[in-house]
Order: structure tokens, then sequence, then C-alpha cells
């Protein structure tokens, strides 16, 4: 076996969202994991340990208190009907006392499990052993590119959003007015443009086998927490307070939760599932080049693409998943590149994410377009998504998805990458569905 292999194996026994269990036999390595993200762990998980110890303790008292009131129910029984109620009744109160106390012990077991699910709830996901370490984007480990020399269109080349001036495509003005900066309006062939963009990702899903479903784009709080963007995004989506539901940020979230509280059959994973939606994040980054035009929006189209996995091949999928987007990269004729990254940049959920950027030439530039993600057993131990093999105990799945692929940086370097003097050319792969060869 693989020394790779192996890290998998050891990280798929570490991972269980993560369950008290883990923590409590392998706190120190917990520890050293989640030092990998930068994740000052340390205090929460030596409060949670303190709680837990609590929560046993307690739940052992209970537990002899229940023995106790059984045994005083027979016993009462059988006093009745030998005909002793003086007997009976004096036990009969012993019982009632100890109902009474049993119910505050009760409250106080679930006042501690909550405490302990609050705590864990906002515990990220360990690392795979393979994360690099690092703190910021710049440690990220290239691991593919598919250009040696990066196309240079010269100096006259324009960015997407004078293109987008100049041939009448993206009103980013008009957003402004009718929302809010970050909400665009597309116009005529750029329109045109999206809707190819996302029949094509579409399509070529359907080709690979998965299913597509158009889900909500609204979720409620339980889908929040079941795929891990609550507690640790929530001031990141935009939330309809009145009726407590939240514009969801990636369509992973709706599409996970479809599988919330279900038991799969073994013989049925993996699971795959495409969804196209409209995604929604408050926090749209940082300010100057790295948000302008079309870099980075509060309101963006995206397809995503989700499996269900058995984790003996979860990473295997994850491979192929990594591969699938490329190819849809490589067909558009971008330039593109694969980063895994460290554990300072990946998110709350992911054990391990490959980020795929393709190069935009005008700005000169890497752009991210698709973040593809194994979730091991993060995200199903908050789902309760589990499978069965033949009639053995119920198993917790593997959960992976990604972008295939998100918009708004397509778009632009695809302007960017394609003008010429005559106009901006549409890759022949997307001719079929735009109808046009050429923006001019």
């Amino acid at each position: 076996m693989s020394s790779c292999l192996v890290n998998i194996t050891f990280v798929v026994k570490l991972h269980i969202m993560l369950q008290i269990n883990v923590i409590r036999d392998q706190k120190e390595e917990v520890i050293t994991r989640l030092g990998i993200k930068n994740f000052p762990a340390k205090e929460l998980i030596d409060n949670v340990l303190e709680i837990d110890s609590q929560r046993r303790t307690t739940q052992s008292e209970l537990d002899n208190l229940l023995a106790a009131q059984n045994t005083l129910a027979k016993q009462v029984g059988d006093l009745f009907k030998s005909g002793k109620q003086a007997e009976a009744n004096d036990l009969k109160n012993k019982s009632t006392a100890l109902k009474e106390e049993s119910k505050l012990l009760g409250d106080r077991l679930t006042e501690l499990e909550k405490q302990m699910n609050d705590i864990l709830y906002r515990i990220p996901n360990l690392p795979s052993m393979v994360v690099p370490a690092g703190k910021t984007p710049e440690d990220n480990e290239i691991v593919f590119q598919s250009v040696t020399t990066l196309p240079d269109p010269g100096p006259d080349a324009l960015p997407h959003w004078e293109l987008a001036a100049k041939y009448d495509l993206i009103d980013f003005e008009l957003g402004v007015k009718l929302t809010g900066a970050g909400f665009p309006v597309y116009k005529g062939k750029c329109a045109k443009l999206q809707r190819a963009l996302i029949n094509f990702f579409l399509n070529r899903a359907s080709e690979a086998g998965y299913l597509e479903v158009q889900p909500p784009i609204m979720v409620n709080e339980d889908s929040g927490f079941g795929t891990g963007q609550l507690p640790d995004k929530e001031g990141q989506m935009y939330h309809v307070g009145i009726d407590n539901l939240y514009l969801i940020p990636t369509a992973e979230v709706p599409v996970t939760n479809i599988f919330r509280d279900e038991i799969l059959r073994s013989e049925d994973l993996p699971v795959k599932m495409t969804a196209y939606t409209p995604c929604f994040r408050r926090e749209a980054g940082s300010y100057g080049k790295d948000v302008r035009g079309l870099n980075r929006l509060h309101q963006f189209d995206k397809v995503e693409i989700v499996q269900v996995a058995n984790p003996s091949n979860s990473y295997q999928i994850l491979e192929e998943m990594r591969n699938y987007v490329a190819g849809l990269i490589g067909e558009l004729g971008l330039p593109y590149r694969t980063l895994k990254l460290c554990g300072g940049d990946m998110s709350f959920a992911s054990a391990l994410t490959y980020d795929m950027e393709v190069w935009s030439a005008a700005q000169k530039r890497w752009l991210e377009v698709s973040s593809v993600s194994n979730f091991e057993t993060f995200q199903s131990n908050r789902l309760k998504l589990r499978y069965r093999e033949g009639s053995n105990k119920p198993q917790l799945a593997h959960t992976l998805n990604g972008s295939a692929l998100a918009l708004p940086r397509i778009v632009a370097a695809l302007l960017e990458n394609n003008q010429t003097p005559e106009g901006i050319r549409i890759p022949a792969v997307l001719v079929p569905y735009t109808g046009f060869d050429i923006i001019n």
C-alpha cells in the first residue's frame, strides 16, 4: 500500500465531524492536524473534553437512577399483588422522588450536550495528511499547469470590463442602480454567452453521469449546518430574517442536503448530481483590481457537481472530479493551472481542496474558477448521511463537490483571451450554444 493511501486511511479514521470519541482518544493528534489549518484548537478541545466528562458522569448517574426506578416499579407491583399497600405506597413515594431527580439530571444532560455540540460546530474539519502547511494563498502548491508559456495578447489588450463597455456586454452601473455593487447586468451577446456556458456545463455533466436537479436557492438553518456553512460563514450569507432562510452561497448546500437523514445502499454509490443555480455571497472580499469587473461579485451563476461516495474510493473520485473540471476548461481553450490548497487557505469543512485557475491575459493574473473538495465524513456526520453494505451497520459516507464551473471569471477570461482586432472570438465548443462565433 502506498504511503498516500496509508495517510488517507488514517484520516478516514480520524475524521468524524469531529466526533467526541475521536477527540477524546486522539486529542493531541487532533490539535496538531487543526494546526495545519492555523486553527488554535487547544482551548476549545480542552473545553469540550471537560464538558464531555461532566456529560458522561451525568449520564451514568441518570442511568443508575432509571435502573433504580425500574427496580422500584417492579417491587411496588409485587407488593400491591401481595396486598401490602402501605409498603407499596412508601416505595411509590421513593419512586416519585427518583423521577424528580431523574428529570433534573435529564435537563442537565440536555444542557451539557447542547454546550458540547455548540463547541463541536465551531471546530473545522481536519485537513488530509497530504495538505501542505501554509497560511496564505501564496503557500498553495501548484500541481499542474497546462502551458509553459503564458499567452500575451499585446500591449493593446483590454481588460474584460473595458471590453464589456466597448461592445455593450455588461452594465455594472445599472446593476448598482438596481441593487448595488457586485450585481452586474449582462446584455445581448454576453447574456447569451452566459446561458450558453450554463447549458454547455450541464450537458457535459449529464454526459459524465451526473443527475441534473434544480434545487431551491434558499435553504433553512438545518441545511446550512449540515454542509458546514453555519456557523462558519453566517456573515457571508444573505439572511431572510422574517422566514429565517438563507440565500445559497453555492448549489452544494441544497444538493448535498437532499441526502440529510438518509441511509443509502452501498451498491448505489457513488451518487452523482449536478445543478445550476445563482449563488449569493455578502462578503465579496478585498478592494482594488481583485474586485474589478467580474472578478468578485455578490451574485453569480455556477454549475455545481456533487458526489456521495464510499470512503474506500473517495480520493480516487476526487481526482476524477478534478480531471473532469480540467477537461471543461481545456475544451474552452483557456490556459489553466491546478493548486493544492495549503491548510491556511482551505475552507472550514474541507479535508482536501484543489483550486483551478485560468489565466487572464489582459489582467496578467490567475483567476480561480473552481474548487474541488473532499469533505470525508465531516458533512455526512452533521447530515446523518450514511450507507449500508448488506446487513452491516450503517456507516458515514464521504461527500465531495466542485464548481464545474463558476461563470464570472470564465467569462472574463474568455473575453480577454479571445479578443482580436475583428472582435471577440467564441470558442468552437460554445458556438452551437450561442448561435454566433464572434462578438463585434
